[in-house]
């Protein structure tokens, strides 16, 4: 055994602040004279807490109204389904420019008149645009969006 080696206890408790000027942290307590950082509960600011002057948030102008988070439905008339045929999905109306991508959520809503018989398979679809799709021949049926294709590591 050598003497660096030898393991000692600390044999004192930690010192009690606060607790009078012969208690060695006493009086201020090693936090100083006075001043916000010398009160209790400085710690705890609440956010956007600016050392007492107006708060970022309340300087800010606010805008009425909200933006959802949510993508909006594309919509798509019955009018310019008449060229297509068959099983029409979020692909077919993608490929035939009807929608911005066959990811997005579409919508049917009746313009106009529904002549070709299709099986329609979309997420949404307005009553009359059903009653107009059913009348042509063809059915709805409620899908919902289609997946992307998860990309794997090669």
């Amino acid at each position: 055994m050598k003497y660096n080696e030898l393991a000692v206890n600390k044999n004192t408790r930690p010192t009690r602040k606060g607790r009078g000027i012969s208690a060695g942290q006493g009086k201020t307590a090693g936090r100083g004279t006075k001043g916000q950082k010398a009160r209790t509960g400085h710690r705890k600011m609440p956010a956007g807490f600016m050392g007492g002057q107006r708060a970022i948030m309340q300087a800010i102008p606010k805008l009425k109204g909200f933006k959802s988070i949510h993508a909006k439905a594309e919509i798509v008339y019955t009018d310019r389904l008449n060229d297509l045929k068959g099983n029409v999905d979020n692909f077919v109306l993608a490929e035939n420019s009807l929608i911005s991508s066959p990811y997005a959520k579409v919508k049917v809503i009746s313009r106009g008149e529904l002549k070709s018989k299709i099986a329609l398979e979309t997420q949404f679809a307005s009553k009359s645009a059903i009653e107009a799709l059913k009348k042509a021949g063809g059915s709805f049926k409620k899908v919902s969006v289609p997946k992307r294709a998860k990309k794997t590591a090669e």
